[in-house]
């Protein structure tokens, strides 16, 4: 039996995005956009990945470290903001995210883990975020 080379960028693009939708998003974006492969990072901004952005921790070892977040924020959001139109966050990470980028067609923010003292600071007029909350969002969850 002969074994044969295959390149997973040889592959077309309909199995390699068939591939990378069976990963996380966020794992998607993360590896893939501004790497030195213009193919996977041309296909990781696809909508299908960056429509949706969960950076809500399952658990306190899974939350996001401090180096992933800045890169998310300074790196990958500006590329795709145009995308995004759905973001869960949690308190910890939701200001550098919501000022990272425009998000042009962002309508729905769901927040988790927020305390009532947290939400007051984030909903008054001197926010921040008072633009996006008030401007942007058609559906708020708490």
């Amino acid at each position: 039996m002969s074994r044969s080379n295959v390149n997973l960028l040889n592959l077309p693009d309909e199995i390699l995005l068939l591939i990378l939708k069976k990963l996380n998003n966020i794992d998607v974006l993360y590896s893939f956009i501004d790497v030195n492969n213009d193919h996977l990072n041309s296909l990781a901004q696809e909508k299908i990945f960056s429509d949706t952005i969960n950076l809500v921790s399952i658990d306190n070892v899974s939350a996001i470290d401090q180096q992933k977040l800045d890169r998310f924020c300074k790196v990958i959001l500006p590329k795709i903001d145009e995308n995004v139109k759905c973001f869960t966050l949690e308190p910890l990470s939701m200001e550098c995210i919501l000022l990272a980028a425009e998000y042009s067609n962002l309508t729905e923010l769901k927040l988790f883990n927020f305390t009532q003292d947290i939400d007051l600071n984030y909903f008054t007029n001197e926010s921040s975020l008072r633009y996006i909350f008030q401007q942007k969002l058609t559906h708020l969850t708490l």
